[in-house]
């Protein structure tokens, strides 16, 4: 029998054990935002975009990274090593997973192989991360518009989306 984690009723419990008084409620689009590429992947420029909580052994706070607040985003250079990045979130679940390997959440090695081998045409300067935050409004009007003008910024053609 295959197991696997109930994530949507795990994070329900989550937000109700912190005092919100009503469910966490899932975001849910009758539009998807998606468009055909404009030029071939391997011609693209890719960037990567996470609700991992990445940092970079050694380093000053990522740029534009903001733990004060509720959610918020940051950037790190897309050229770091995977032995350089690690995750020092405390917010995930310790029974289902682990934060060991972070290609598993956050895959860079995959991006700089796909580069290598012809696949997609290059990497933005920047990669980004969304802090988990209860508010999809806020995700949505701050944090989302925030990427996106650093993504055109960086000239980005395609962004591969990896929700934690």
């Amino acid at each position: 029998m295959a197991s696997y984690v109930r994530y949507i009723d795990r994070t329900r419990d989550y937000y109700l054990s912190k005092g919100y008084d009503k469910p966490y409620k899932w975001a849910h689009f009758e539009d998807v935002p998606f468009t055909p590429l404009k030029k071939p992947l391997a011609e693209s420029k890719v960037v990567l975009i996470s609700t991992s909580e990445i940092e970079v052994r050694g380093a000053e706070q990522p740029e534009g990274d903001d733990k004060s607040n509720v959610g918020g985003m940051y950037s790190i250079p897309s050229n770091v090593s995977k032995e350089q990045l690690y995750s020092p979130s405390h917010s995930y679940d310790r029974v289902a997973t682990t934060l060991e390997d972070v290609d598993a959440f956050y895959p860079t090695s995959a991006l700089h192989a796909a580069v290598k081998s012809g696949r997609i045409g290059g990497l933005a300067a920047r990669f980004h991360g969304v802090y988990n935050a209860y508010s999809q409004r806020r995700t949505r009007e701050r944090d989302a518009m925030e990427v996106l003008n650093r993504c055109r910024e960086d000239g980005v053609d395609v962004a591969v989306l990896v929700p934690v």
